[in-house]
């Protein structure tokens, strides 16, 4: 028996027969080719089929975890485009006569490297990346692409790591559980498997050679541990432990039609994070009081052009109508950082994290604003939408804001076109919008705080960059001191502020929001339930 200690990245228990998943050696010999152009036709034709397979990993992704889990293939097929990846491959093609998967491979160890030694934590990002990629166009050169993850009975699985791809193509169903040697909570993979459900542990110091497939193990992402070759008492409760859970998520399905009430009366709005259309079938599953944020920028992803008018009008519009009336909160686009649209040309920053992004993009290209201001203003009318306004550092914004949604109703005036004026709010995510809240809440309807990036601001730590995820802490008191702030002068001003950041969806700080007077919080469309049964057990 060896029981080791882990990064616990979905909660959840497992017990079963684990599969190791040993991943084929992406180095390729190099060999002597005398038909340049067919070599490089090749490569072209590799391109062509990864970017198919990336488009399907992509609607798999969305349709699994989620429009913003599955925006990482998007990246895929932008550097699949990218002259700065594949002209090295060709260029070494030609000059060298070699052939085409050592050219890759041998392209793929240079930009990973030199991504990996730059200080931006973003850049660094791209390493991992164009590996993935990169290995996955090596696996199509040399004839084994694909079905690698494809096991014939539900198995626990045991890697030293998984990239994006790999874990988008794995079968739910024959998945119980996923353990890593290496991986942060925070990378790409453990999102997706976050969002599909799987009970996951990273960063286990486990040999791979000392395991084999077959053996018995018990995986508790509850204690962060994973046990190999338990014996009957370990089992015997690992059966407990997923009783247990069943029970507990019957219990939460007899929550739904309750009322978000403390045991002294107190009520809570709770309402649901979307990133598409495709996701409000879950939000009226969960019982949500309505969707607290809608991440528009979804509509800007996986495209070669901006979206017209009419097609945003039409998903706002079918978004409200499908919640009847429930209130819909859309986040005008939200662009830039790690979210990028090939189209915008927005150009590589240093610290883009802090650069043209959000509000920023939209105040200095107002046609595109202007364009989604009028879809959104245009489909209230067919429910109860709110619009929410990203990255806020200033009441210039906010006054700039309100002269553009000027202009567009005027226009729509001028148009005979029916619209009605939604309810605005701004996204309380950076310390300067806090520590202004007094004069923001003059302005507007509500806020919504952005735990996210409200911590990594507030800490001045990435929350992407892995070598710091243990200092980025949302229960950081200075984080905390500026949220309760923030629901103070709201109240005082006699506006409403929920909390929409992942940190609404922590239960151990459930308690604490409500009793700074938060008014709601908006999780993923899974933790609603979590979020009203304790709600319903705490009195304040």
């Amino acid at each position: 028996m060896m029981q080791y200690p882990g990064r616990s990245v979905y909660k959840g228990i497992a017990l079963g027969r684990i599969e190791v998943y040993r991943k084929h050696d992406d180095q390729v010999s190099r060999k002597k080719i005398s038909d340049v152009d067919a070599e490089i036709g090749k490569v072209r034709m590799a391109v062509i089929q990864a970017r198919g397979q990336m488009q399907r990993s992509y609607e798999t992704a969305r349709k699994e975890a989620g429009e913003e889990s599955a925006a990482v293939f998007n990246v895929y097929q932008l550097i699949l485009e990218d002259e700065g990846f594949l002209d090295p491959v060709l260029d070494m093609i030609r000059t060298q006569k070699v052939n085409a998967g050592y050219a890759v491979a041998v392209t793929r160890d240079k930009l990973s490297e030199m991504f990996a030694q730059m200080d931006d934590p973003h850049m660094r990002a791209r390493a991992a990346d164009i590996e993935d990629i990169a290995n996955v166009l090596i696996r199509i050169l040399e004839g084994r692409a694909g079905g690698e993850l494809s096991p014939r009975t539900p198995v626990i699985l045991v890697a030293d790591d998984l990239s994006p791809s790999e874990t988008v193509q794995m079968d739910r169903e024959k998945v119980l559980a996923l353990v890593t040697v290496h991986g942060s909570a925070n990378s790409h993979t453990s999102i997706l498997a976050r969002m599909m459900g799987i009970p996951a542990l990273v960063q286990v110091p486990v040999d791979l050679e000392e395991i084999h497939t077959g053996m018995l193990a018990v995986v508790d992402g509850l204690e962060g541990t994973v046990v190999f070759g338990p014996d009957e008492k370990i089992c015997e409760r690992a059966k407990e432990k997923i009783k247990e859970e069943q029970e507990r998520t019957q219990l939460l399905g007899s929550l739904k039609g309750k009322e978000n009430v403390t045991l002294d009366g107190k009520k809570i709005h709770i309402y649901a994070n979307i990133g598409s259309l495709s996701d409000v079938g879950a939000v009226l599953d969960s019982d949500a009081g309505g969707i607290g944020l809608f991440r528009s920028e979804s509509l800007y992803l996986g495209r070669d052009t901006f979206p017209t008018e009419e097609e945003q009008f039409q998903v706002y519009k079918k978004v409200a109508q499908a919640m009847g009336g429930k209130k819909v909160i859309i986040r005008t686009l939200d662009l830039g950082a790690d979210k990028q649209a090939d189209y915008l040309d927005l150009g590589k920053e240093a610290n883009p994290a802090m650069g043209y992004r959000a509000i920023r993009i939209c105040l200095k290209q107002p046609d595109i604003f202007k364009t989604q201001l009028r879809a959104l203003c245009r489909a209230a009318v067919y429910g109860n939408i709110s619009v929410l306004y990203p990255m806020i550092i200033s009441a210039g914004e906010v006054r700039q804001i309100q002269r553009i949604l000027k202009e567009v109703q005027e226009g729509l005036d001028k148009a005979g076109i029916p619209y009605k004026d939604p309810e605005q709010g701004i996204m309380i995510e950076t310390p300067a919008a806090a520590m202004i809240s007094d004069r923001l809440a003059e302005m507007v309807d509500f806020f919504s705080i952005g735990t996210n990036d409200l911590t990594q601001y507030t800490l001045a730590i990435d929350r992407q960059n892995e070598r710091l995820e243990d200092l980025y802490d949302p229960h950081h008191e200075a984080v905390l001191r500026m949220i309760r702030m923030v629901v103070e002068n709201a109240h005082e001003h006699g506006i409403w502020v929920d909390i929409c950041g992942e940190a609404g969806a922590d239960l151990a700080l459930t308690e604490r929001f409500i009793r700074m007077g938060v008014d709601g919080l908006s999780v993923a469309p899974s933790m609603v339930l979590e979020i009203r049964r304790a709600v319903r057990g705490m009195k304040i």
